[in-house]
């Protein structure tokens, strides 16, 4: 390659390491850590190759961050620097030759520490006295976000050491391995994006602005450096490890003293070997000077330490059976293709089953049940399917087909326009039991107030409920049992749960958990059926014709209707004495009928639900943007850009006064 060919070459490999290294940074990962290292170290070996092409914003040359909006910013005493990766043994050879080197020159003693490098978020912590005062992130080494209220969420992070010293350590946040794989299962039931790796994971749960998100995260740390500490003066960095163990740190437990390159070389072949066995996810081996006056002669770059190297290990890949392709049935009822797989170890643990995504998946890759497939984990944590072996197909392998009713109680399921997921629309199958009962009594559909999330859960693992309609055969003493003392919440609740049944029908219809019907379509339903039973009983095209009803929504509540699941659970309900029709409006004068209200600002009088409500009663409805289809503003205090919207357009805005003599 010619120096023109380099420039040109250098110019596209910096924009894009720039964007990887950004989204790497905002804990969203776009290419595996192979393909950046890969580019990365082509622009290094350009650079190297022709010095006079570095430039100042070069990705070589700094190291990537991103500060969070919403976090303190932090200056590092002492910077975390980056580590040097390289790729081959003949590379870590090089690296000590240089170390032997100045081990000479300096007249000190040479040997390593290998340690395993986990794959994480490097943050550091700081003590004073024995007692944790503040935890930062990397950031750019320099600078770092302030996440003391995170950090103490970690349950491995002491927050009182066993003597009382003032230090800053170093140490790597990060998700386990089965952890992480119980909370993508958990995510992939809640239709929830699965996170791509370990690493995302538990960058993303540390940077949360919500600290009760990062406690509910199975984060866990592994120390593996003393950053700074004036009391004590530490020869070697095995030393200060095993110091940071008796503070009582959770230290990195791979940490191997080696005399010699051969001893470096039998530990990185050894934590290859153990990567299976880990419980937690390595991107590779870090090969650190042991001898800390040595490190302290060596010295640093901007970016990265002269005194260590990290080994990377290359992305394993394997060859298995695709013996099964079986559909498994999300908490909101969305069907996800799983292979199942003749079981096969790959970096570091046995896999026997991955996700296939979706429909679109399965067939853009040509995937079929009896292929030879290769697996790969990425970010050396999700297993996925990454090529089929077409040359070994013998004819027996068969397509695979998304099955059109629920694998779970054998409701339709249907596919809807411009969605890549098939949905179950049984209102009663288990697999969404949790969730729909979650939305049949929450604030915008029934309104039981005290039955949340976790009293669903522990209601439904005692097998007190196993459909929506068993709520309203639950006991005084069903309740009382939830809790100790119970008595005063069980009340509260049958007290809740019979004023639920005298809810308006529209409140009846969000609660059923239509698709694309929340409680604003549900109250227009309403206005033009008066019962359930009208409802249950109209065609497609009838509903069609309603105002705010597409043809999908159309479609939606008329297949959801004629489900013998529906069917039943309507009859249930019927049974248990809910009401069904449309409750009369205290107010018969529709004289806001056809008009459209926009709500802007605080009410003094109202709460936005009630204002709402009023103009609902009489007729009106509420829209959340303003348009020349508006026909009036209400606007509060504090009103901001819609009122502003409204001045511009020339809609009408009335005052919260001018409101209430209207409806006088």
């Amino acid at each position: 390659m010619d120096k023109e060919q380099a420039k040109k070459r250098a110019e596209e490999l910096r924009p894009l390491l720039r964007y990887y290294t950004q989204k790497y940074f905002d804990d969203e990962q776009v290419v595996s850590d192979y393909e950046y290292d890969m580019l990365m170290r082509e622009l290094k070996q350009i650079e190297k190759e022709f010095p006079e092409l570095i430039t100042e914003d070069s990705p070589t040359q700094r190291v990537g961050s991103s500060i969070k909006k919403g976090f303190e910013k932090v200056t590092h005493e002492v910077p975390l620097q980056s580590l040097q990766d390289v790729f081959s043994f003949e590379e870590v050879e090089e690296f000590d030759e240089k170390m032997q080197k100045a081990a000479e020159e300096f007249e000190r003693p040479l040997d390593y520490v290998v340690e395993t490098k986990i794959d994480g978020l490097s943050s550091a912590i700081e003590y004073r006295d024995g007692k944790l005062v503040k935890g930062a992130t990397r950031g750019d080494g320099l600078v770092g976000e302030d996440v003391t209220d995170n950090i103490r969420t970690i349950k491995t992070v002491p927050k009182t050491l066993k003597e009382p010293i003032s230090i800053t350590v170093r140490g790597e946040v990060f998700i386990g391995k089965e952890d992480f794989e119980k909370l993508n299962e958990n995510r992939l039931l809640d239709e929830q994006e699965q996170f791509a790796n370990a690493r995302n994971a538990a960058a993303g749960s540390l940077r949360q602005l919500d600290s009760k998100i990062t406690a509910s995260r199975p984060l866990n740390i592994f120390m593996f450096n003393v950053q700074k500490c004036d009391d004590i003066n530490f020869e070697t960095h095995y030393e200060s490890l095993l110091y940071l163990e008796k503070l009582g740190f959770n230290v990195n437990p791979v940490k191997i003293l080696c005399k010699n390159m051969e001893e470096v070389r039998q530990a990185i072949e050894d934590i290859g070997k153990m990567r299976d066995e880990l419980d937690f996810g390595i991107d590779g081996a870090v090969v650190k000077v042991n001898d800390l006056e040595l490190r302290e002669k060596v010295g640093t770059t901007f970016k990265t330490p002269k005194w260590a190297v990290a080994y990377k290990y290359p992305p394993e890949r394997k060859e298995t059976l695709l013996k099964d392709i079986v559909c498994q049935v999300g908490r909101t009822g969305a069907i996800t293709p799983m292979a199942i797989l003749e079981p096969v170890n790959v970096a570091g643990s046995k896999i026997s089953k991955t996700t296939l995504h979706n429909e679109d998946y399965i067939k853009q890759n040509d995937i079929r049940v009896g292929d030879r497939v290769i697996i790969q984990k990425a970010g050396d944590v999700i297993p996925e399917v990454v090529g089929v072996v077409k040359e070994k197909r013998n004819g027996t392998q068969k397509k695979f087909h998304m099955p059109e009713v629920c694998p779970v109680c054998g409701a339709q399921a249907v596919r809807e326009e411009g969605e890549a997921v098939w949905r179950c629309i049984g209102v009663e199958c288990p697999a969404k039991l949790y969730r729909s009962i979650i939305h049949f009594a929450s604030k915008d559909a029934m309104d039981i107030e005290g039955l949340g999330e976790n009293i669903i859960g522990e209601l439904i693992e005692r097998k007190l409920i196993s459909n929506i309609a068993d709520i309203y055969k639950l006991t005084f003493d069903d309740i009382a049992s939830l809790k100790k003392n119970g008595k005063k919440f069980a009340q509260n609740m049958m007290n809740a749960i019979e004023e639920s049944k005298h809810k308006d029908l529209y409140c009846l219809i969000s609660s059923l958990g239509i698709r694309h019907v929340g409680i604003k379509l549900a109250k227009t339903l309403t206005k033009y059926y008066k019962d359930i039973d009208d409802l249950m009983n109209s065609s497609y095209e009838e509903l069609r014709m309603i105002d705010d009803v597409g043809a999908i929504t159309a479609r939606t509540i008329y297949e959801f209707f004629k489900q013998q699941q529906t069917i039943d659970l309507i009859e249930k309900l019927k049974q248990a004495g809910l009401n069904m029709k449309v409750i009369k409006a205290k107010h018969s004068n529709n004289k806001f009928d056809g008009k459209t209200f926009v709500l802007t600002g605080s009410l003094k009088n109202y709460t936005r639900e009630e204002a709402t409500k009023l103009i609902e009663d009489f007729g009106g409805k509420t829209s959340s943007a303003v348009s020349k289809k508006t026909d009036y503003v209400l606007a509060g205090e504090d009103a901001g850009s819609k009122l502003r919207k409204a001045e511009e357009l020339g809609v009408t805005i009335i005052s919260e006064e001018e409101f209430i003599t209207m409806i006088s």
